[in-house]
């Protein structure tokens, strides 16, 4: 499957905020896009569709938690439960899982090290980045470039 000339968008799922990022063939890289208040998996899954709508989206990335060995995490369970939920509300578009370690941890680094965040974390922004992060990785594994 070619995904080299899709839109793709990012989940960092979260039940305090869920980040989302945005991949656009032509683009050099991922970029955040939006932070999302979470109150329910129905008002959440209602947010991506209307942002895979307006964006012309034709792939999504959901970050799935484990442990650095692969192992599963408390949340990998509550996950995997909002994934079936968002791959039925998808369908027809392709949902991919991507494995979402150390993405916060790598969202803070990078906000200490850059002018953008004013080398602060700033905690508002934090899941957006993550989810960048896991779009990186994901394009990185199937070799898509912008």
């Amino acid at each position: 499957m070619n995904l080299q000339d899709k839109k793709i968008l990012a989940v960092d799922f979260g039940t305090k905020t869920t980040g989302l990022a945005i991949f656009a063939p032509g683009d050099p890289y991922p970029r955040p896009y939006d932070t999302i208040a979470y109150r329910s998996d129905n008002q959440l899954i209602e947010a991506i569709r209307q942002i895979v709508a307006v964006e012309g989206v034709s792939v999504v990335v959901l970050g799935m938690p484990r442990f650095l060995d692969g192992k599963p995490s408390s949340m990998t369970a509550r996950v995997e439960e909002f994934s079936e939920k968002l791959k039925d509300a998808l369908t027809p578009l392709l949902l991919f899982e991507q494995d979402e370690a150390l993405s916060s941890t790598e969202a803070r680094e990078r906000m200490r090290e850059s002018a953008r965040y004013n080398f602060k974390v700033d905690p508002a922004r934090i899941d957006e980045l993550a989810a960048a992060i896991i779009l990186e990785d994901f394009l990185a594994e199937h070799q898509i470039q912008g």
